[in-house]
C-alpha cells in the first residue's frame, strides 16, 4: 500500500491528536475494519478504518486517489470504538 498526507494536514493532525499520519505504515491493515463514511457529501468518497497500530486501536480516515491512500485523519480509538472494533473482530 502507498500512503500519502499533505505535510499541513499531518502538522494538524500532531497538534490535535499528537500522531503523525505516517503512523498508518505501522498499522496492522489485515486486521483493520473498513467502512465507508457517508454521513456527509465530501465531495468525494471516504473511508473510516479500525486500525490496530501497536497493539492499540486508532481511527484512520482516508480517501483514494490514484491507487494511493490518502490520509485525513488519524487517532486513538475511543472506548466505544474500541468496543465496536472488539465486536467485530468477534463475529
Amino acid at each position: 500500500m502507498k500512503f500519502a498526507f499533505d505535510p499541513g494536514k499531518d502538522a494538524s493532525n500532531q497538534e490535535k491528536h499528537g500522531l503523525s499520519l505516517a503512523a498508518v505504515e505501522q498499522g496492522d491493515w489485515t486486521a483493520a475494519f473498513i467502512a465507508l463514511d457517508d454521513r456527509w457529501d465530501y465531495g468525494e468518497f471516504r473511508w473510516y478504518a479500525y486500525l490496530p497500530i501497536k497493539g492499540r486501536v486508532h481511527v484512520a480516515v482516508y480517501t483514494e486517489r490514484d491507487d494511493v491512500i490518502w490520509m485525513i485523519s488519524l487517532r486513538r480509538a475511543n472506548p466505544r470504538e474500541v468496543r465496536k472494533y472488539d465486536e467485530l473482530r468477534t463475529v
